[in-house]
């Protein structure tokens, strides 16, 4: 009977896991250190900058915890305590504020929530302040990295991607990955990364660095 029961709890959990894992979107993130780069820059940048991050969700389709959330965006700005990234620094504690969309309903926005702090992981774990703005997100289709991301007056990033002109050292790679689970990402340049939001106690406005990542999530 006891391995029976088991049994079923363990399918209904696997059934509850498939559930919530049916949803694909757009993805962007920037940060404030270059992604794309030499290990000598990197490590030029690395304890001084990059404990910022920008991330940003729009579900094309899908469901989570039983809500739907086609055409939904969320985004998230966090302040973390050290380079993101580096192996021999500690980011945590961070600190994130998450931007819902008003056009969700309020069980929409707390699955937007939830979706966001699960994708995030312990980069979300300390939410601050949950807001609701606009949110237009729009990621061109192909491997150009040219999307464009605004978020009521918090949010406002534009990217594309690499050209010749970005290659500075000739060693580049992508020397960090994307901070959350993607089905593809790419690196691109952030010409514009701003974040003037409350809740964080710093805002930001960089230009044209290698710092953002285009992509997609889900299966």
């Amino acid at each position: 009977m006891r391995t029976r029961i088991l049994s079923v709890m363990l399918a209904a959990a696997l059934l509850s896991a498939a559930a919530r894992a049916k949803i694909v979107g757009d993805y962007i993130e920037t940060r404030s250190a270059d992604v794309y780069t030499g290990q000598c820059f990197a490590n030029g940048e690395s304890g001084l900058v990059g404990d910022q991050a920008i991330l940003a969700w729009h579900v094309r389709q899908g469901t989570w915890n039983g809500v739907k959330l086609d055409g939904l965006n969320v985004v998230a700005a966090v302040k973390a305590s050290a380079t993101l990234g580096d192996p021999y620094g500690n980011p945590y504690p961070a600190k994130a504020v998450i931007v819902v969309d008003d056009q969700a309903s309020p069980a929409e926005r707390a699955a937007l929530v939830s979706f966001a702090r699960n994708q995030g992981g312990k980069l979300l774990a300390d939410v601050v302040k949950v807001e609701a703005a606009p949110i237009d997100m729009q990621v061109v289709a192909g491997h150009s990295a040219r999307a464009v991301l605004r978020a009521g007056a918090f949010v406002n990033v534009e990217t594309r991607g690499m050209s010749d002109k970005d290659h500075v050292c000739g060693n580049e790679e992508t020397y960090y990955q994307p901070l959350t689970p993607t089905s593809h990402a790419m690196p691109a340049v952030a010409v514009t990364d701003k974040y003037a939001g409350p809740g964080l106690g710093v805002s930001w406005t960089l230009h044209d660095k290698r710092s953002a990542f285009v992509g997609s999530f889900g299966q």
